[in-house]
């Protein structure tokens, strides 16, 4: 879902996301940039995950995961596409085309690449497909494992 897998510039929802500093302006400011449907975004959404963030060794075990300067981690997790053309698993790559985090155009590089693999995307809906198309989402991972391809 939304893979990264390929190169590509750091996008400020990114850097927001890796950035994180716990406080709820911050965690409401970063969920707008997880979302397409703004009206999810609740107060209780937002301290919700407000509080998560604030467990013990969350954030520390969190801000030591992808510190400054962040295209160095982006870097690192990409991979070549001969690589890519070897993997010989069926692959659904499923996103959200209003996704803030990571580049729609990394989906369509992934499709190109992976010779077994398909790719969804949902239009309206930013990072998280599995909550903002619950249902057709759900109904993509079945038929998809149903097949056995």
């Amino acid at each position: 879902m939304g893979s990264v897998g390929v190169g590509f510039g750091l996008t400020p929802g990114l850097d927001r996301a890796w950035g994180y500093e716990p406080s709820l302006k911050n965690m409401r400011a970063l969920l707008k940039f997880f979302v397409f449907n703004q009206s999810m975004i609740t107060d209780d959404l937002v301290k919700l995950r407000h509080e998560a963030s604030l467990r013990p060794g969350f954030q520390e075990s969190f801000s030591t995961m992808f510190p400054a300067p962040r295209q160095r981690w982006i870097d690192a997790m990409r991979l070549d596409n001969s690589a890519l053309r070897q993997l010989p698993h069926a692959t659904l790559i499923i996103r959200g085309r209003d996704d803030q985090i990571i580049p729609l155009e990394n989906s369509y590089r992934l499709l190109n690449a992976i010779s077994k693999s398909q790719l969804y995307v949902f239009g309206r809906c930013g990072r998280g497909a599995q909550i903002e198309h619950r249902g057709r989402f759900n109904r993509l991972l079945v038929d998809f494992f149903s097949e056995g391809a």
